[in-house]
Parts: C-alpha cells; sequence; structure tokens
C-alpha cells in the first residue's frame, strides 16, 4: 500500500492480534479532509477503508509464495474517486444495483429518484452513499481490528423517502475475512440494499492478464434475465449448462464473449444477478467464490442476502488510470456483489426491501481470502 501519511493513530492490540491504523488519506478538491484506516492482520492481509464512499480502498494478500498484492481495483489518491468517478470499492446505497426509470411506488405514494443512466437510477443516484464523506465513528485492534462509520442521509436524499441513519463496520480477523456489517434505520418508510462494490484481480490489480482467467463458482441454478437497460425483465432462468452456470468451478472469460446468448450481448459480458440457491440467511453463506490459479489466491463472498451480481468490469475501456498509473480494461476486475434483487421495489415477486421505523436494515457480509497450494 502506498504510505497512509506523517500523522497516523495506531490502535493497540495484544500480541499476535490484528491491527487498526487511522491516518490522513489527502483531501478534496474542496479542501474537504479524508482519512483511512488500515486493518492489518497477523497473517499478512491488509485491508484499507476511506472515510470518502466508506471504501475499500485496498486489500492486500499474500499469494501461495508469501507475495503480497494488492486484489482491488482503485486509485492512489481520494480526489481521483470524485474527479474520475467509477465503483471501485465503495458502500453503495441508498439502493444498490438499478431502479427501474428510477421509480418506485411504496404503501400507495409514488417516488421519483434521481437517474444517472438514460432508463434507470444505478448505485443510489447521482449522489449515493459512495460519493459521501462518512464519519469515523471507532477505531479498535483486538481478535478482529475494526472501522466503524456512519452517515446521515436526510429525507428528500436522491428522492428517496425517510431520514436514514447508516453504519457501516469492516472487521478484519488473523484469519484473512474481512466482515462487512451494513445498517440502516429510517424515521419512516423507505427502502435500502446496501452492499460493497469492490472489483478484484486476484492476480494483483494492473497485471496483464486481468480476471477472466480466473475460475467462478457461483452456488445458484437461476439467474435473471435484462433488457436492454439492464433490467431484470422479472423472469428467474435455470443455468442450465449454459453462459451462466457457474454452479461448478468455470473460467470466467469460457464463455464472455460468446454473442450467441443474447443475454451476453446485452450485457456485454456478465452484468447479472444470480439467484442464490441458500436464499435469505440469518448467518452468511456462500455467494460466490474466485480463485486465481497462477497465484493461489482465494476469495470466498458470503453473504446474508438472496442474491450476487456478477459484473466482469464490461464498461472499463482504458479511459481512465488507477493505482500505479495503471490503465484499466473490460475484464481487468471483476465486481461480485452481494445484495436484495435488482429493481425489487417495482418486482413484487422479488420480495421487499421496504425499511420502517421499528424494521432496521441489516446486511452482513464476508470477504474471505486465502491461497491454495
Amino acid at each position: 500500500m502506498a504510505g497512509l501519511g506523517r500523522s497516523a493513530t495506531i490502535v493497540a492490540a495484544p500480541a499476535a492480534a490484528a491491527t487498526a491504523q487511522r491516518a490522513a488519506f489527502g483531501a478534496l478538491a474542496d479542501g474537504t479532509a479524508i482519512e483511512a484506516v488500515t486493518l492489518t492482520g497477523t497473517n499478512g492481509v491488509k485491508a484499507r477503508i476511506m472515510t470518502l464512499g466508506a471504501t475499500l480502498q485496498a486489500l492486500e494478500a499474500p499469494d501461495r509464495d508469501g507475495r503480497v498484492a494488492d486484489v482491488t481495483l482503485g486509485h492512489d489518491d481520494a480526489a481521483s474517486y470524485i474527479s474520475k468517478p467509477n465503483y471501485w470499492g465503495q458502500t453503495i446505497g441508498r439502493y444498490a444495483n438499478r431502479i427501474a426509470g428510477g421509480r418506485f411506488t411504496l404503501d400507495g405514494k409514488a417516488y421519483q429518484l434521481t437517474l444517472n443512466e438514460k432508463a434507470a437510477s444505478l448505485h443510489g443516484g447521482t449522489t449515493g452513499f459512495d460519493k459521501r464523506v462518512w464519519r469515523i465513528v471507532s477505531v479498535e485492534g483486538s481478535k478482529a481490528a475494526k472501522v466503524v462509520l456512519a452517515l446521515t442521509s436526510p429525507a428528500g436524499d436522491q428522492g428517496y423517502p425517510g431520514k436514514v441513519e447508516a453504519r457501516v463496520t469492516y472487521a478484519l480477523d488473523d484469519d484473512g475475512a474481512l466482515t462487512i456489517d451494513f445498517d440502516a434505520t429510517s424515521d419512516a418508510p423507505t427502502i435500502v440494499n446496501m452492499t460493497n462494490h469492490a472489483l478484484f484481480n486476484l492476480a494483483g490489480e494492473g497485471s496483464a492478464g486481468g480476471a477472466t482467467g480466473h475460475r467462478l463458482t457461483i452456488p445458484a441454478a437461476r439467474y435473471m434475465p435484462v433488457d436492454a437497460a439492464l433490467i431484470p425483465t422479472g423472469e428467474m432462468k435455470p443455468v442450465a449448462e449454459g453462459a451462466f452456470d457457474f454452479t461448478k468451478p468455470r473460467v470466467i472469460g469460457d464463455a464472455i464473449r460468446d454473442g450467441r446468448d443474447p443475454q451476453i450481448v446485452l450485457g456485454r459480458g456478465y452484468d447479472h444477478n444470480w439467484v442464490l440457491d441458500k436464499g435469505i440467511t440469518a448467518e452468511p453463506q456462500l455467494a460466490a467464490r474466485l480463485e486465481d490459479p497462477a497465484s493461489g489466491r482465494v476469495l470466498e463472498v458470503l453473504s446474508t442476502e438472496p442474491g450476487v451480481q456478477f459484473y466482469a468490469g464490461n464498461f472499463l475501456d482504458g479511459t481512465l488510470r488507477g493505482k500505479s498509473g495503471h490503465v484499466y480494461r473490460m475484464g481487468d476486475g471483476i465486481a461480485l456483489e452481494p445484495q436484495k434483487f435488482p429493481d425489487t421495489p417495482n418486482q413484487p415477486a422479488f420480495g421487499s426491501a421496504r425499511v420502517a421505523p421499528g424494521k432496521p436494515y441489516h446486511h452482513r457480509m464476508i470477504y474471505r481470502v486465502s491461497v491454495t497450494r
């Protein structure tokens, strides 16, 4: 990781336990100061959390030979996340993924959200949670090094009803598991669907081969086809050994350019939601497993939510430079975003994203990194 700055606070922890270090991380163009907290496990895994967007700004992990690399796409400085916007590790809210037309009805009242795509409100609208500066509530080093961040989203923010108090907790243990808890309360009925939008390349961000040579497993017998605006059609289609079948480990690049499948054409590859066999669970269960055969690095994504959006970096077109000046191209990183189903507020068969006073929102997900020998 790049240096965190001259002034840092290290939260003490018992010997041989994860630690947390808080430090300055530059400023935005308007002078707003940004901080970062680095969580370090004894097994060499590090996670840097930035207050801008409550972002997983970096995740370092060793390969099978002990060589450490940052496996997430992003920028080296905070300001670039605003001047060159993309979704690279940020906390997404109020509503992850797309809402058709930016419109939904709740308790008989219609709401119009800000539109940041032609036919949809994506990832919370024009100024979602990813573009806000969160405040640090607490930092601690212990058996699991932890940082808690909070954000207040006022009623009417991006068109959403209700004042929402949101919290994100990142906790890294000594076994390579980064647990992320998303919590939200509202003073009026609203909708909430939060996730993390890290893009991973387990070979190391910026590596020449990209991430499409990784093997992916998604324990889901069905996925959701989309229309031309990438909104789910409402169908839950069996993967049935086709291009969308990841029920067994499969190289991502095997079918990512298979133009015989109209869904691959619409998404420019993979940009779809899988219906996890496990459904909604009280405790996180496996949503996806990603493996880089060359380095031996493995990422397991676990979640309490019913779906996972697999996005293969199809819209990375080489126009944005990221960390260390790397140019990110199609397939250079992939996102595995556990969440409620896209457009749920407009599709009753998908369940409910409703949050109300006395009925808070909670989503726990885990990024668990390891190596195969």
